[in-house]
């Protein structure tokens, strides 16, 4: 071998060596002490794990991390809340009638306009009268004619009577002559009577309305010939002062509904069919002798003055009914209460301005009118969130903000 090719495994050998002496700086040690510790100071500056540093926290996360959260809150406070039972009604006319004619003949006049309000008594149309004034006369006529042949029969009674007691007539005679004038008494009954009859279908010739209301469309025109016996009538006439409503209720309402009618209070609210407008206000008049076994509801009908007729026959309104009054309740808004897993809850904001959540139990809540009352799980004078619950955790700190810091919402 050349003194070249020895020359370069001499080196590698020593580079092999002073690699691994410093991977491992004990092997240097031995078999070359002096350079153990250089060995080590590199082995250090590659091997040794140096720790990562700690990130510096921004500032905007301890900004966050510090701030509190803010919130609007309510007192929970005490007053009379108004127990109402909801529903769904058709609105129906007091009264209606389908005004028909009792006689036959042709339709000389209408008196009325489509959609008119009538009273009782005011004309709607006229039958021709013309053949039931010409049967009056002939009633009448008849009852004078027999009002004579009375008159006569008893003249002839008299003289019977004189000449009987005198013998000049017999007894037969005069019996014939009062069964005379008794039949003739008939007659002027029976007379009567016609003459009534007759008065009472040229009354009918004129027809007025039975009941005060508001008419529908007309059914007949001027000249036409009706039938006692038709069902069309002329028109309709629904009453509208005062209106009614029909709703139902579930059964188990049936102890309050009662209770307040026996009462006499028992206000009733009739709104458009969304809930939203106000129509008008009456009371319970109804309530309906049977439950309905199918549906477990009963029937109730409330009365409207409707002076200003907005309730109208047949339309669908949703009623509130109020049953009671429940006193000194405990009260909050009810957007205050919250859905978990475990049931409802509110957080409540401490004297440390600290919120926590409080588990509650309601035993009514109107969500149109924003209110709850608690059963319990609160006391009177505590502070409710109502605004800000979104990512509130319990324990967190709050501001609450100025205009609800004396407890309004």
């Amino acid at each position: 071998m050349g003194p070249r090719r020895l020359a370069g495994a001499a080196f590698a050998i020593a580079a092999a060596a002073a690699a691994y002496s410093v991977y491992a700086p004990d092997f240097a040690g031995r078999f070359l002490p002096i350079a153990e510790p250089a060995a080590r100071r590199v082995h250090d500056a590659l091997f040794a794990a140096k720790p990562a540093p700690a990130p510096t926290p921004t500032a905007s996360a301890q900004a966050s991390a510090s701030k509190p959260a803010a919130v609007s809150v309510a007192a929970v406070t005490r007053a009379d809340y108004p127990v109402f039972i909801d529903g769904l009604g058709q609105v129906q006319a007091e009264n209606t009638v389908t005004v028909r004619t009792r006689v036959d003949g042709q339709v000389v006049k209408i008196a009325f306009k489509e959609g008119q309000t009538v009273k009782a008594g005011d004309l709607l149309a006229q039958i021709d009268p013309r053949p039931f004034e010409a049967a009056l006369d002939q009633a009448k006529a008849k009852q004078a004619q027999d009002q004579a042949t009375l008159a006569n029969a008893r003249l002839d009674l008299q003289r019977y009577s004189t000449l009987a007691k005198q013998s000049f007539a017999t007894q037969q005679q005069l019996d014939a002559q009062n069964a005379q004038v008794n039949s003739g008494v008939a007659q002027q009954a029976a007379d009567a009577a016609a003459v009534d009859a007759a008065q009472v279908q040229l009354d009918y010739a004129t027809i007025s309305a039975p009941i005060s209301g508001r008419v529908g469309f007309r059914l007949v025109d001027e000249g036409n010939i009706v039938n006692a016996s038709q069902q069309t009538g002329i028109v309709s006439i629904a009453q509208i002062e005062p209106i009614s409503v029909v709703f139902t209720a579930p059964q188990d309402n049936l102890p309050s509904i009662c209770a307040a009618l026996v009462a006499g209070e028992a206000p009733i609210e009739a709104r458009t069919s969304d809930g939203n407008t106000l129509l008008a206000t009456g009371k319970l008049t109804v309530v309906d002798n049977q439950v309905d076994a199918t549906t477990g509801t009963i029937r109730l009908k409330a009365e409207f003055a409707n002076a200003d007729h907005k309730l109208w026959p047949g339309q669908a309104v949703a009623v509130r009914l109020r049953v009671d009054v429940e006193k000194n309740a405990l009260t909050i808004p009810d957007h205050a209460v919250q859905r978990g897993p475990n049931g409802l809850f509110v957080y409540v904001v401490g004297a440390d301005n600290r919120a926590t959540t409080r588990p509650v139990t309601l035993s009514h809540e109107d969500a149109d009118s924003d209110i709850a009352v608690v059963a319990k799980g609160l006391s009177d004078g505590e502070k409710v969130v109502i605004g800000g619950q979104f990512g509130l955790q319990p324990g967190a700190r709050v501001a609450i903000e100025a205009n609800t810091a004396s407890g309004g919402s």
